[in-house]
Order: C-alpha cells, then sequence, then structure tokens
C-alpha cells in the first residue's frame, strides 16, 4: 500500500484590533520623563489658578459663628459668585450680596486680615436691637439660627445698638466711634451705598459690625461653600503663633487625626 503522507497544519493566528485602552496604555509607556513632568506642572498650574481666582480655603479661629461655623472647620470659599464682575468671564455666574448671606472679607481697616460674618443689612436698610433681637426695617427677626441674649450676659451697648453710645462699650474701634452718630436716623442705623451690616450668628461672643463699622463692598472676598475638614480646635490656638506651638498643633492633629476629626461635618453645607 503506497504510504499516505501527512502534513501538519499550521495554526492560525487570529488578531484583533487594538482597543482605546491599548493604545492609551502604549502611548504612556513611551512617555518621556519631561512629558510626565509637563503633565504634572500642568495639573499644577490649573489647581494653582483655581485656589488663587475661583476658590480659597480657611480655616475658622473662633466662637463668634457658631453653631453654624465651629472652631477648625475648614472651609472651601467661592471667591466668584460674588465677585465684580468681569468681561473676559462672561459666562460666570454673578450677583449682588443678599442679606443672610455668610461672606468672608477683609476687617475694615485691617487690610490682611480675613473675617467671617452674616450680611444682616445691605445699602438703605435700617437696623437697631432691643435687648439682643434685631429689628430689620422696623421688623423683629426671626433668627434661628442666632444665640439670644439673656439677662445674665446683658450687655447695654452690644444688646441695644446703637441706642448707647460707644462711649459706654468696650472693643469699639476709635474711627467707627467717630462715625456712628452720623449714620444714626431716629432710633436706626442706616446702611449707606455700598455698605454692608455683618454680625456674627454667635452674637454675645461676636465682634462684628457693631464695634467696627460696615464692611465696604470691595472688602468682601467671597462666601463659604462647605466644611470640607474639621477637627476639635481650642480657642486658643489663634493666639499660639510661634514656631514651636505651631509644630506641635501639627503634630497633634498627626497623631488625633482619626479621633478628633468631626466626620460628621465633612461636606457640610453652610447656609
Amino acid at each position: 500500500m503506497p504510504d499516505l503522507e501527512t502534513k501538519s497544519r499550521e495554526p492560525e493566528v487570529v488578531t484583533s484590533e487594538p482597543t482605546p485602552r491599548d493604545l492609551e496604555a502604549e502611548r504612556k509607556s513611551d512617555e518621556t520623563p519631561l512629558e510626565a513632568f509637563a503633565s504634572i506642572c500642568g495639573i499644577l498650574v490649573i489647581g494653582l489658578f483655581a485656589l488663587t481666582f475661583i476658590f480659597q480655603n480657611f480655616m475658622i479661629p473662633s466662637a463668634s459663628m457658631e453653631k453654624t461655623l465651629l472652631i477648625g472647620d475648614h472651609v472651601l470659599v467661592d471667591r466668584i459668585t460674588l465677585a465684580p464682575p468681569a468681561h473676559w468671564m462672561p459666562f460666570v455666574h454673578y450677583r449682588n450680596v443678599h442679606r443672610g448671606d455668610i461672606v468672608v472679607f477683609f476687617k475694615p481697616g485691617y487690610p490682611d486680615l480675613y473675617l467671617v460674618k452674616r450680611v444682616i443689612g445691605i445699602p438703605g436698610d435700617r437696623i437697631h436691637l432691643r435687648n439682643g433681637t434685631v429689628y430689620l426695617n422696623g421688623q423683629p427677626q426671626n433668627e434661628p439660627l442666632a444665640a439670644k441674649t439673656d439677662y445674665s450676659n446683658y450687655v447695654a451697648y452690644r444688646d441695644d445698638f446703637p441706642a448707647v453710645p460707644p462711649s459706654e462699650g468696650q472693643e469699639v474701634e476709635p474711627t467707627w466711634s467717630a462715625e456712628l452718630p452720623s449714620r444714626i436716623q431716629g432710633d436706626d442705623l442706616v446702611v449707606p451705598a455700598d455698605r454692608y451690616f455683618c454680625m456674627g450668628d454667635n452674637r454675645p461672643m461676636s465682634l462684628d459690625s457693631r464695634y467696627w463699622g460696615f464692611v465696604p463692598r470691595e472688602n468682601i472676598v467671597g462666601r463659604p461653600l462647605f466644611v470640607y475638614w474639621s477637627f476639635v480646635t481650642s480657642e486658643a490656638q489663634e493666639y499660639k503663633t510661634s514656631a514651636a506651638e505651631r509644630v506641635s498643633f501639627m503634630t497633634h492633629m498627626v497623631v488625633h487625626f482619626f479621633d478628633q476629626t468631626r466626620w460628621d461635618r465633612t461636606l457640610h453645607l453652610i447656609k
């Protein structure tokens, strides 16, 4: 019988088109260190731009806004919405300052000192306090977030403002003491154009427009949006400014990050 010739068959090779993920992985593998460095720099520049012109972070150092804001709250501030409109950013939402807004601003006469308070009066408003209750344009205000004054902590200048002259108050700025009488009509303080009357929610503990006057429109930096981190902090920490004290507190934050972070305030909206 004739021999049967057998031939082995070559295996078939199946090819497929590269997926976008494969192409991206190949591109990254071919990326030079210089290109990687340029990409990182680009991200850093975008982040720096956002933190300089769009957002800014602040830490709350005092109890003047409790319980809306606590000492040790770290907040993200929107610098755009309340800013003067810019022609080079026509699609950005701008608006005027409203009553009830919480704003971050430079303290009048102190261009390097940031404060955060709630706007009580806008231009043209008439304001006075009686026993700690705010009267706005003749009407008593229901302010559920504001701490109330009682007879145990009553202070005449603070709680019956502006009926009591500033000479009888404490910690009143001299410039405001001189200006205040000219802004009073009848029983009311009248807010002038481009100025705002601001107070802390913790009224008995707040040094605010009652003590240093109106906030100029140009002093307003922005409005806090939310708390991105909150850490239990003593009010005395504000006055510990030496290098050793700062390093000590930073070490304390690292050691107690998990047990003294107020986790329930993370991403807490501010209003």
